[in-house]
């Protein structure tokens, strides 16, 4: 009969809570009880663990393929941009020209540049102000005994698998 993982702990805690009611003392169907849920436990472990890996590395396979197309996109795009520049330079050196329904020209565009931003008025900048906590100092903190409203050290057991 096939268990979650879920149901194999709980019948463990059932387990564990008969044997403190009984005082420590192990009948045979308690002992047998023990073992067939060690033995369960063990099998349902290894059958997340097979997941696990499997998910993690074909976790790892996406990740390389975003980064292969990533590369195919930068490519694509360095290749655009130049083709849209060998065309603008046939628009300047020639002039604007047609190819069926398709009619090249220029267009004129305008933009801001900035050369020092310090040197400017203050109507003309924006202030962004991005504030963060120093973890790792608040941590150090709240180690070394001094206490810090809403901040505290919170524990957490994370899976190790060896």
């Amino acid at each position: 009969m096939k268990q979650s993982l879920y149901n194999i702990i709980e019948e463990q805690r059932y387990t564990n809570a008969e044997i403190e009611a009984m005082e420590g003392e192990l009948t045979p169907e308690l002992e047998a009880q023990l073992e067939i849920t060690a033995a369960q436990l063990e099998s349902k472990s290894i059958a997340y663990l097979s997941v696990i890996k499997n998910k993690e590395a074909f976790n790892l396979q996406i990740s390389e393929e975003i980064k292969r197309l990533q590369a195919m996109k930068k490519r694509n795009d360095n290749l655009v941009s130049r083709l849209k520049d060998m065309l603008l330079f046939a628009v300047k050196t020639f002039g604007d020209f047609e190819v069926g329904f398709t009619k090249f020209g220029t267009r004129k565009s305008s933009t801001v540049e900035v050369k020092d931003i310090n040197q400017l008025p203050t109507e003309y900048k924006t202030v962004k102000v991005t504030e963060a906590a120093n973890k790792a100092e608040i941590k150090k903190a709240l180690v070394s005994g001094i206490k810090i409203d809403g901040c505290s050290i919170v524990d957490h057991q994370n899976l190790k698998i060896s």
